[in-house]
Protein backbone atom coordinates (compact mmCIF):
# COMPACT_ATOMS: atom_id res chain seq x y z
CA UNK A 1 0.00 0.00 0.00
CA UNK A 2 2.98 2.33 1.02
CA UNK A 3 4.42 1.69 -2.41
CA UNK A 4 1.83 2.95 -4.35
CA UNK A 5 1.04 6.00 -2.24
CA UNK A 6 4.99 6.92 -3.00
CA UNK A 7 3.87 5.88 -6.76
CA UNK A 8 1.31 8.56 -6.99
CA UNK A 9 2.85 11.22 -5.03
CA UNK A 10 5.78 10.84 -7.17
CA UNK A 11 3.26 10.69 -10.51
CA UNK A 12 1.72 13.78 -9.04
CA UNK A 13 4.92 15.93 -8.33
CA UNK A 14 5.70 14.66 -11.90
CA UNK A 15 2.89 16.00 -13.64
CA UNK A 16 3.06 19.45 -11.19
CA UNK A 17 6.32 19.91 -12.47
CA UNK A 18 6.33 19.02 -16.06
CA UNK A 19 2.39 20.72 -16.96
CA UNK A 20 3.19 23.71 -16.52
CA UNK A 21 6.88 23.19 -18.04
CA UNK A 22 5.38 22.03 -20.92
CA UNK A 23 2.80 25.03 -21.33
CA UNK A 24 5.76 27.18 -21.34
CA UNK A 25 7.84 25.58 -23.89
CA UNK A 26 4.90 25.89 -26.63
CA UNK A 27 4.51 29.30 -25.85
CA UNK A 28 7.88 30.30 -26.41
CA UNK A 29 9.31 31.24 -30.24
CA UNK A 30 11.07 28.06 -32.24
CA UNK A 31 14.73 29.35 -31.30
CA UNK A 32 14.15 28.90 -27.91
CA UNK A 33 12.00 25.66 -28.10
CA UNK A 34 15.19 24.01 -26.54
CA UNK A 35 15.26 26.41 -23.71
CA UNK A 36 15.31 25.33 -20.07
CA UNK A 37 16.18 21.90 -18.81
CA UNK A 38 15.30 21.61 -15.15
CA UNK A 39 18.89 20.44 -12.74
CA UNK A 40 19.71 16.64 -13.67
CA UNK A 41 19.35 16.08 -9.80
CA UNK A 42 15.62 17.20 -9.88
CA UNK A 43 15.13 14.72 -13.03
CA UNK A 44 16.43 12.14 -11.55
CA UNK A 45 14.21 12.27 -8.66
CA UNK A 46 11.06 12.61 -10.78
CA UNK A 47 12.14 10.35 -13.52
CA UNK A 48 12.35 7.12 -11.35
CA UNK A 49 13.60 4.42 -13.04
CA UNK A 50 13.11 6.02 -16.67
CA UNK A 51 16.12 8.08 -16.14
CA UNK A 52 17.81 6.05 -18.92
CA UNK A 53 14.40 6.93 -21.38
CA UNK A 54 14.26 10.37 -20.19
CA UNK A 55 18.40 11.01 -21.00
CA UNK A 56 17.40 9.29 -24.86
CA UNK A 57 14.67 11.59 -25.12
CA UNK A 58 16.99 14.56 -24.32
CA UNK A 59 19.68 13.57 -26.88
CA UNK A 60 17.02 13.46 -29.40
CA UNK A 61 15.47 16.78 -28.59
CA UNK A 62 19.01 18.27 -28.89
CA UNK A 63 19.73 16.09 -32.71
CA UNK A 64 15.57 17.35 -33.79
CA UNK A 65 16.47 21.28 -32.61
CA UNK A 66 20.17 21.39 -34.45
CA UNK A 67 18.91 19.44 -37.59
CA UNK A 68 15.56 21.85 -37.42
CA UNK A 69 18.49 24.81 -37.58
CA UNK A 70 20.08 22.88 -40.21
CA UNK A 71 18.02 23.18 -43.09
CA UNK A 72 20.46 24.74 -45.25
CA UNK A 73 19.88 27.20 -48.14
CA UNK A 74 23.53 26.45 -49.79
CA UNK A 75 26.19 27.35 -46.30
CA UNK A 76 23.35 29.04 -44.18
CA UNK A 77 21.77 27.69 -41.13
CA UNK A 78 18.42 29.43 -41.13
CA UNK A 79 18.79 30.16 -37.33
CA UNK A 80 21.44 30.21 -35.06
CA UNK A 81 21.50 27.58 -32.84
CA UNK A 82 21.69 28.01 -28.96
CA UNK A 83 24.71 26.16 -28.13
CA UNK A 84 24.84 27.24 -24.53
CA UNK A 85 21.20 25.40 -23.94
CA UNK A 86 22.01 22.91 -26.18
CA UNK A 87 25.38 21.73 -24.18
CA UNK A 88 23.33 22.15 -20.76
CA UNK A 89 21.16 19.10 -22.70
CA UNK A 90 23.50 17.31 -23.24
CA UNK A 91 24.52 17.75 -20.14
CA UNK A 92 21.79 16.21 -17.98
CA UNK A 93 21.53 13.84 -20.14
CA UNK A 94 24.76 12.47 -19.63
CA UNK A 95 23.80 12.98 -15.47
CA UNK A 96 20.59 11.06 -15.92
CA UNK A 97 22.63 8.09 -17.93
CA UNK A 98 26.29 8.44 -18.05
CA UNK A 99 26.49 5.26 -21.09
CA UNK A 100 24.58 7.38 -23.54
CA UNK A 101 26.63 7.06 -26.10
CA UNK A 102 25.31 9.09 -28.67
CA UNK A 103 25.31 12.35 -25.72
CA UNK A 104 28.91 12.14 -26.41
CA UNK A 105 28.83 11.79 -30.23
CA UNK A 106 26.85 14.91 -30.33
CA UNK A 107 28.94 16.48 -28.12
CA UNK A 108 31.70 15.58 -29.84
CA UNK A 109 30.72 16.59 -33.14
CA UNK A 110 28.41 20.01 -32.63
CA UNK A 111 29.97 21.35 -29.46
CA UNK A 112 33.49 20.96 -30.49
CA UNK A 113 33.20 21.84 -34.33
CA UNK A 114 30.64 24.43 -34.53
CA UNK A 115 30.65 25.65 -31.17
CA UNK A 116 34.28 25.59 -30.50
CA UNK A 117 33.07 24.85 -26.54
CA UNK A 118 36.17 22.02 -26.44
CA UNK A 119 36.52 22.40 -22.88
CA UNK A 120 33.08 22.41 -21.94
CA UNK A 121 32.88 18.77 -24.42
CA UNK A 122 35.88 17.64 -22.92
CA UNK A 123 34.92 17.82 -19.52
CA UNK A 124 31.47 15.68 -20.65
CA UNK A 125 34.09 13.06 -21.84
CA UNK A 126 36.26 12.78 -18.55
CA UNK A 127 32.67 12.18 -16.88
CA UNK A 128 31.37 9.67 -19.55
CA UNK A 129 35.29 7.60 -19.03
CA UNK A 130 34.34 7.48 -15.01
CA UNK A 131 31.45 4.86 -16.55
CA UNK A 132 32.15 3.60 -20.31
CA UNK A 133 35.64 2.31 -18.99
CA UNK A 134 35.66 -0.49 -21.61
CA UNK A 135 35.05 2.27 -24.33
CA UNK A 136 38.28 3.74 -26.52
CA UNK A 137 36.02 5.88 -27.99
CA UNK A 138 35.79 8.73 -25.48
CA UNK A 139 39.67 8.38 -24.52
CA UNK A 140 40.32 8.94 -28.45
CA UNK A 141 38.09 11.86 -28.43
CA UNK A 142 39.48 13.81 -26.00
CA UNK A 143 43.45 12.75 -27.69
CA UNK A 144 42.02 14.76 -30.51
CA UNK A 145 40.96 17.22 -28.89
CA UNK A 146 43.58 18.10 -26.32
CA UNK A 147 46.09 17.69 -29.58
CA UNK A 148 44.24 19.34 -32.42
CA UNK A 149 42.10 21.98 -30.69
CA UNK A 150 44.13 22.60 -27.35
CA UNK A 151 47.57 21.86 -28.39
CA UNK A 152 48.18 20.13 -25.42
CA UNK A 153 50.07 17.18 -26.51
CA UNK A 154 51.02 15.20 -23.08
CA UNK A 155 47.16 15.20 -21.89
CA UNK A 156 46.54 14.21 -25.74
CA UNK A 157 49.51 11.25 -25.72
CA UNK A 158 47.45 10.23 -22.18
CA UNK A 159 44.15 9.61 -23.94
CA UNK A 160 45.40 8.42 -26.80
CA UNK A 161 47.47 5.85 -24.65
CA UNK A 162 44.24 4.98 -23.23
CA UNK A 163 42.31 4.32 -26.34
CA UNK A 164 45.12 2.32 -27.49
CA UNK A 165 45.46 0.10 -24.48
CA UNK A 166 41.37 -0.22 -24.88
CA UNK A 167 41.01 -1.00 -28.41
CA UNK A 168 44.71 -2.57 -28.97
CA UNK A 169 44.84 -0.07 -32.06
CA UNK A 170 48.79 0.26 -32.92
CA UNK A 171 47.50 3.08 -34.94
CA UNK A 172 46.28 4.84 -31.60
CA UNK A 173 49.48 3.66 -29.57
CA UNK A 174 51.96 5.38 -32.58
CA UNK A 175 49.63 8.65 -32.07
CA UNK A 176 50.08 8.84 -28.45
CA UNK A 177 53.94 8.91 -28.73
CA UNK A 178 54.76 10.72 -32.19
CA UNK A 179 51.85 11.64 -34.00
CA UNK A 180 52.81 15.19 -34.05
CA UNK A 181 56.36 14.58 -35.89
CA UNK A 182 55.19 11.84 -37.93
CA UNK A 183 51.95 13.54 -39.76
CA UNK A 184 50.48 17.22 -39.98
CA UNK A 185 47.37 18.23 -38.44
CA UNK A 186 45.50 18.03 -41.63
CA UNK A 187 46.13 14.14 -41.58
CA UNK A 188 45.40 14.08 -38.03
CA UNK A 189 41.75 15.55 -38.83
CA UNK A 190 41.72 13.21 -41.36
CA UNK A 191 41.96 10.01 -39.77
CA UNK A 192 39.99 11.34 -36.87
CA UNK A 193 37.16 12.21 -38.96
CA UNK A 194 36.87 8.99 -41.11
CA UNK A 195 36.91 6.83 -38.01
CA UNK A 196 34.21 9.57 -36.37
CA UNK A 197 32.24 8.92 -39.50
CA UNK A 198 32.45 5.76 -39.94
CA UNK A 199 31.28 4.54 -36.14
CA UNK A 200 28.79 7.70 -36.54
CA UNK A 201 25.33 6.26 -35.80
CA UNK A 202 23.26 9.28 -36.23
CA UNK A 203 22.23 10.12 -39.67
CA UNK A 204 22.67 13.81 -39.27
CA UNK A 205 26.17 13.32 -37.07
CA UNK A 206 27.73 11.37 -39.78
CA UNK A 207 26.48 14.13 -42.60
CA UNK A 208 28.55 16.51 -40.32
CA UNK A 209 31.39 14.06 -39.91
CA UNK A 210 31.50 13.94 -44.04
CA UNK A 211 31.10 17.37 -44.79
CA UNK A 212 34.06 17.96 -42.41
CA UNK A 213 35.74 15.54 -44.45
CA UNK A 214 35.08 17.11 -47.66
CA UNK A 215 36.16 20.42 -46.56
CA UNK A 216 39.82 19.05 -44.87
CA UNK A 217 40.35 16.64 -47.93
CA UNK A 218 40.36 20.31 -50.00
CA UNK A 219 43.07 21.65 -47.55
CA UNK A 220 45.11 18.79 -48.01
CA UNK A 221 44.58 18.76 -51.81
CA UNK A 222 46.53 23.06 -51.14
CA UNK A 223 48.60 21.77 -48.69
CA UNK A 224 50.15 18.81 -51.17
CA UNK A 225 50.43 21.47 -54.21
CA UNK A 226 52.34 24.17 -51.77
CA UNK A 227 54.48 21.26 -50.73
CA UNK A 228 55.19 20.73 -54.97
CA UNK A 229 55.50 23.73 -55.54
CA UNK A 230 58.25 24.84 -52.57
CA UNK A 231 59.97 21.37 -53.76
CA UNK A 232 60.35 22.89 -57.70
CA UNK A 233 61.17 26.47 -56.56
CA UNK A 234 62.26 26.33 -53.08
CA UNK A 235 60.05 29.22 -51.93
CA UNK A 236 56.67 29.00 -50.48
CA UNK A 237 53.43 30.17 -52.64
CA UNK A 238 51.50 32.84 -51.07
CA UNK A 239 48.36 32.46 -53.07
CA UNK A 240 45.84 29.63 -54.54
CA UNK A 241 45.55 31.65 -57.57
CA UNK A 242 49.36 31.23 -58.23
CA UNK A 243 49.21 27.16 -57.18
CA UNK A 244 46.11 27.19 -60.02
CA UNK A 245 48.20 29.17 -63.04
CA UNK A 246 51.05 26.81 -62.45
CA UNK A 247 48.96 23.86 -62.78
CA UNK A 248 49.74 22.53 -58.66
CA UNK A 249 45.99 22.78 -58.68
CA UNK A 250 44.10 21.57 -61.35
CA UNK A 251 40.55 23.22 -60.56
CA UNK A 252 40.06 25.31 -57.24
CA UNK A 253 38.91 23.17 -53.94
CA UNK A 254 35.41 23.42 -52.84
CA UNK A 255 34.71 24.33 -49.50
CA UNK A 256 31.12 22.91 -48.57
CA UNK A 257 30.74 25.36 -46.19
CA UNK A 258 30.84 27.93 -48.60
CA UNK A 259 33.78 29.72 -47.54
CA UNK A 260 36.93 30.37 -49.88
CA UNK A 261 40.32 28.85 -49.44
CA UNK A 262 43.26 31.51 -49.28
CA UNK A 263 47.07 30.96 -47.46
CA UNK A 264 47.68 33.09 -44.91
CA UNK A 265 50.80 34.74 -43.26
CA UNK A 266 52.15 32.12 -41.74
CA UNK A 267 52.09 29.70 -44.83
CA UNK A 268 48.50 27.85 -43.12
CA UNK A 269 45.61 26.77 -45.45
CA UNK A 270 42.57 28.70 -43.85
CA UNK A 271 38.89 29.26 -45.41
CA UNK A 272 36.86 32.47 -45.09
CA UNK A 273 33.88 30.11 -43.76
CA UNK A 274 36.16 28.86 -40.99
CA UNK A 275 34.77 25.51 -41.34
CA UNK A 276 31.59 26.39 -39.97
CA UNK A 277 27.94 27.05 -41.52
CA UNK A 278 26.81 30.69 -41.64
CA UNK A 279 23.72 31.93 -39.88
CA UNK A 280 21.38 33.32 -42.55
CA UNK A 281 20.91 37.26 -42.50
CA UNK A 282 17.71 38.25 -41.65
CA UNK A 283 15.49 40.35 -44.69
CA UNK A 284 16.63 43.86 -42.89
CA UNK A 285 20.82 42.92 -42.90
CA UNK A 286 20.84 41.97 -46.49
CA UNK A 287 22.82 43.88 -48.39
CA UNK A 288 24.64 46.30 -45.58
Amino acid sequence: MKKYIFLSMLTAGYLFLITPFTTYMRSKPFIEKLGYVPQAEVLKFVAADQKVFLADSLVLKSLFYFGSLAGRSGAELVLPPDYFSLYKTIETAVKLDPYNLDAYYFAQAVMVWDAKRVKEANALLEYGTKYRDWDYQLPFFLGFNYAYFLKDYQNAAKHYQKAADLSGEPLLAKLAGRYMYESGQTDLALAYLSTMEKSARNAAIKKEFQERIAAFSAVKRIETAMADYKRDFGTVSRSIDELLRKGYLKDLPVDPYGGQFFIDESGQVRSTSKFAFHVEKSAGNRGK
